[in-house]
This record gives structure tokens, sequence and C-alpha cells, in this order.
């Protein structure tokens, strides 16, 4: 289960990026949830995916 919250969720998949996967496509796929859902949920918040430093910024 992956926290609702835009923030919360910042902060979890920021570290499962940084410690578990080697990149968005990855993490999606073991998370079994969608890359377009998910991307659009933290650009409400104005964060992006940085695919060099394979994290939101």
């Amino acid at each position: 289960m992956i926290p609702k919250d835009p923030v919360m969720l910042l902060s979890f998949v920021n570290l499962k990026l940084r410690d578990y996967a080697k990149d968005l496509d990855e993490l999606c796929a073991d998370l079994e949830i969608s890359k377009e859902e998910l991307t659009e949920k933290l650009a409400s918040i104005d964060y992006h995916y940085d695919k060099e430093n394979n994290q939101f910024v």
C-alpha cells in the first residue's frame, strides 16, 4: 500500500528509488502502480522525476 497524501508519497517514492529501484519503471513494476498516475500525483505538488538522479525533485 502506498501513501495517498502526495507529500508522504514523495518521501516514500524517493526512498524506494534510492534504496531499491534502478529507475522509475522498475519501481512502478515492483509496486504494481501506474507510472502516469504516480507522476501526475507528484506533479500536483510540483515534483517531477529526474532520471539522472533517479528521484523526484
